[in-house]
């Protein structure tokens, strides 16, 4: 470079604004708080979709990570504790975590990316209009699901008769689940009966009384101390000879027989856009919400085998993805 263009160059940056040259050099703090523990393909899915839209993280971005492991108790502190790092935008899995947010801070935007019902939890007024500082993505797109993973597990296993329903009973969008099961259930002529762990230290517990009732199959409803326990929850199924169908593709790729729901790593990735559109100057009460776009169905073909049940060609061709 001529000695002349680097001193024009030099006038031309001197000339820039103060304010312009902060802006330029911003860097985005993000906080990410979940109710499970950490979940790397998951939290990379979420990196994967920053970076696509310019922000990476160690050069103008920073994140905040905290996981509550699966305890509600730990929700509200690492809450509080990210809102005092004033944060420009936090990012939650689902509705028990935006209202620890929530509870604390009205001015920070929240992002979630698994609700359930956001409206039906009071997180939102609307799906078009969420109004205050929340917004973000539903892991739903119906209680029916339920149904149909009734159906899918009946599929694989015809002799089913005693479904047993695996649920945390705090979880507010747990009822329609369990109705929905219930119902179609009943049309498929399988009895249900619910069992309920708060910890993970009831499960063990919950399990002993599947046994006793003679459950033959299992279905867990989304809730996050339910995916925070996935691998111990497969490991209970499989040693009493219960073949499961779970929401989330984790817990086949877990052990766990069948699953069938949203990708929740594309859940994650998706959310990476509202963070972009809060930082650009969009209100979140701006921002409808959005529900999931693309819905899964895996197969552990070697569970399958270590429980005895054989599954159809036609199922398998069925499958998004099958494990074996």
């Amino acid at each position: 470079m001529r000695r002349r263009e680097f001193i024009a160059g030099l006038g031309s940056a001197a000339a820039i604004p103060p304010i312009a040259r902060a802006q330029q050099t911003k860097v985005t703090r993000i906080g990410f708080l979940r109710y499970a523990s950490p979940h790397e393909k998951q939290f990379e899915a979420f990196r994967d979709g920053l970076r696509a839209l310019g922000y990476v993280e160690g050069q103008n971005t920073v994140i905040e990570q905290r996981y509550a492991g699966g305890a509600l108790q730990r929700l509200a502190p690492l809450a509080d504790e990210l809102v005092r790092l004033n944060m420009d935008v936090i990012v939650v899995d689902g509705s028990a975590t935006a209202k620890a947010v929530k509870a604390v801070t009205s001015t920070i935007p929240i992002v979630f990316s698994l609700a359930t019902d956001p409206v039906a939890e009071q997180l939102v007024s609307s799906m078009a209009r969420p109004g205050a500082n929340l917004t973000g993505l539903t892991m739903s797109v119906g209680y029916q699901l339920a149904g149909k993973r009734v159906e899918l597990l009946k599929d694989i296993k015809p002799n089913l008769s005693r479904l047993a329903m695996l649920a945390q009973p705090d979880n507010t969008t747990a009822r329609a689940y369990l109705q929905d099961t219930e119902t179609v259930s009943r049309a498929l002529g399988i009895t249900t009966r619910t069992f309920e762990a708060r910890t993970a230290d009831d499960l063990p517990r919950a399990f002993n009384a599947m046994v006793e009732w003679q459950a033959d199959g299992l279905i867990t409803l989304a809730d996050a101390l339910l995916f925070s326990q996935r691998e111990r929850i497969v490991r209970l199924a499989i040693s009493n000879k219960l073949p499961g169908v779970h929401p989330e593709v984790e817990f086949p790729l877990a052990g766990g027989l069948l699953s069938y729901g949203p990708s929740l790593a594309d859940l994650f990735r998706r959310s990476a856009s509202y963070v972009d559109k809060i930082v650009k100057g969009t209100p979140p009460a701006q921002l409808p919400i959005e529900q999931p776009s693309k819905l899964e169905l895996v197969v552990n073909l070697k569970t399958a085998q270590t429980l005895g049940l054989s599954i159809s060609r036609d199922f398998l061709l069925r499958a998004d993805e099958v494990i074996e």
